[in-house]
């Protein structure tokens, strides 16, 4: 059997973790690592910490799921790593702990929801999208080089008096913007031979 080692993440400097560490003890944590962190950020590192420091056999313990997540799929991701180096995962508040079979069938239940949900969002995306079209519509950013502005320049890099730069600027777009439509025709006449 290996150890339970436990984290705790307050969400910003002023909280305190203590009602975390109080469970995390209780529940028979050897170790505490606290983060004191947003849970969208991705820099955390007392859990790179406790990542690094587990070996097969040990568990991590959370006071709750969104301790550890930044989402539900990033919990999902964190879990399923876990599991295939051999290290166990218990949440005190929902009391899921995949060390046991029906834990570890609740965490299944819980990725086949999270994939059925990207599932739906990618069908009621597509649907919108195609719906927009069959209206006239196509979806995404208006280009910034109209066939006016690639004129422009063109012409103004054929007079040479202007670095891409400058010529950027005068037509509002990025420098990159102008190579690449500087060099468009090269290619079209490159790949016609």
């Amino acid at each position: 059997m290996g150890d339970l080692l436990g984290y705790a993440r307050v969400s910003t400097s002023e909280q305190d973790a203590s009602l975390q560490h109080d469970a995390l003890k209780a529940a028979g944590c050897i170790k505490v690592f606290t983060d004191k962190a947003s849970g969208s950020l991705d820099r955390r590192p007392q859990l790179d910490r406790l990542l690094d420091q587990l070996r097969p056999s040990d568990t991590i313990v959370v006071w709750r799921l969104d301790r550890l997540g930044r989402s539900l799929k990033h919990l999902i991701q964190i879990v399923e790593d876990l599991e295939e180096s051999g290290v166990g995962f218990k949440s005190l508040t929902e009391g899921m702990d995949t060390t046991t079979s029906g834990g570890k069938l609740i965490f299944s239940i819980f990725g086949a929801l999270a994939e059925f949900e990207r599932a739906l969002i990618r069908e009621r995306t597509m649907a919108g999208l195609a719906a927009a079209r069959a209206r006239g519509r196509v979806g995404g950013r208006p280009p910034v080089m109209t066939a006016d502005k690639i004129k422009v320049a063109r012409q103004l890099y054929g007079a040479k008096e202007l670095t891409v730069e400058e010529i950027a600027k005068t037509i509002g777009v990025s420098r990159k913007t102008v190579y690449r439509h500087l060099a468009a025709p090269k290619t079209v006449r490159n790949s016609s031979r």
